[in-house]
Order: C-alpha cells, then structure tokens, then sequence
C-alpha cells in the first residue's frame, strides 16, 4: 500500500520520511492541497529504476535491430547449419 502524506511533513518530519523510505524500499507520495504533488524516494531505488529504464531501452533496441536484420537465422535454422558442419567434419 502506498505512503502517502502531507508535503508539510517533509519540513517537520524530514528524518522519519527519510527513514521510510531506506527502510521499506518504497517511495513516499506528498500531496499538497490534497492532490498529488511529489515522490520521495532513496537514492538506491532511484538508481534501480533508472537502471530498469535503461536495460529496457537497450531491450527495445536490440529487438528492433534483430526484426529489421534480413541476415538474422531463426534458433532452428542456426542449430541446423551447425549440426551440418559439424557432420561434415
């Protein structure tokens, strides 16, 4: 379930809100005036998430790459040349 309080309680109680965040793993939702306003978080689920972004983009890159290469062989067609040159040895 989400934590979800007050922006006034990052002035009064920075160090518990700190302390939430290190630790449950979870990022911290301010509101102010009752509607969303910030996301708290450590700096190690940041670089996670960051991290995740990035091997995601690198993942869609590399899928896009494999479905435009002509010169690409299915898993089959790979197996079937290795097994054929590895009988004509």
């Amino acid at each position: 379930m989400p934590v979800i309080k007050p922006i006034s309680d990052l002035r009064n109680n920075f160090a518990a809100i700190s302390a939430e965040c290190h630790e449950k793993g979870e990022p911290v939702f301010l509101t102010k005036n009752g509607q969303g306003d910030l996301v708290v978080m450590s700096i190690e689920e940041y670089e996670k998430i960051q991290g995740r972004l990035e091997l995601y983009a690198k993942l869609e890159e590399a899928e896009a790459e494999s479905r435009n290469d002509a010169d690409s062989l299915s898993h089959a067609e790979m197996m079937v040349r290795m097994r054929e040159s590895l009988n004509a040895r």
